[in-house]
């Protein structure tokens, strides 16, 4: 059985092994090509007073992540949640857990206030857009990137 809980930083060191794997498979997409080796992204994540994290266990396991932001909404003073990375380990795909993880924010966000839950995706990750398209409105905005060190950036 999955379960999905907030991850404290103190057990963030966890993650490496899965943010090694995500770095890996968005290698692709990614315009750097210097990747952070797993524990040291997870070191930064678990030193980010703003970063949140809620992780998908099955046992002590953690098969799966989606790192958030709780952010000011200016335009009608209000609370929104900004998804900035989610990824379900490949033998765990296909079960409901990615679905299961944006249910769980949207459930915290309606608990914190939230006006919307927003996040971007590249293009090239078809699975990810083929259920963002099921569970979510595509929004009226283009994105865009200013690369200040192309070899450490998406």
């Amino acid at each position: 059985m999955t379960t999905i809980t907030p991850l404290p930083p103190a057990e963030r060191h966890r993650l490496a092994p899965l943010l090694e794997a995500y770095a890996a498979e968005m290698r692709a997409t990614l315009a750097g090509s210097r990747p952070a080796p797993g524990a040291e992204a997870a070191a930064l994540l678990a030193a980010d007073p703003r970063t949140e994290i809620l992780a998908a266990t099955e046992g002590a396991e953690i098969v799966a992540f989606a790192i958030f932001f709780d952010l000011p909404e200016a335009v009608f003073a209000r609370r929104c949640g900004a998804l900035d990375d989610l990824f379900v380990r490949t033998d765990r795909r296909g079960q409901g857990i990615a679905r299961a993880l944006i249910a769980a924010l949207t459930g915290l966000g309606r608990a914190r206030g939230w006006s919307h839950l927003r996040w971007i995706v590249p293009e090239a990750d078809r699975a990810a857009i083929a259920l963002y398209e099921r569970i979510a409105e595509r929004a009226d905005w283009r994105s865009y990137v200013i690369r200040l060190d192309r070899e450490a950036s998406l």
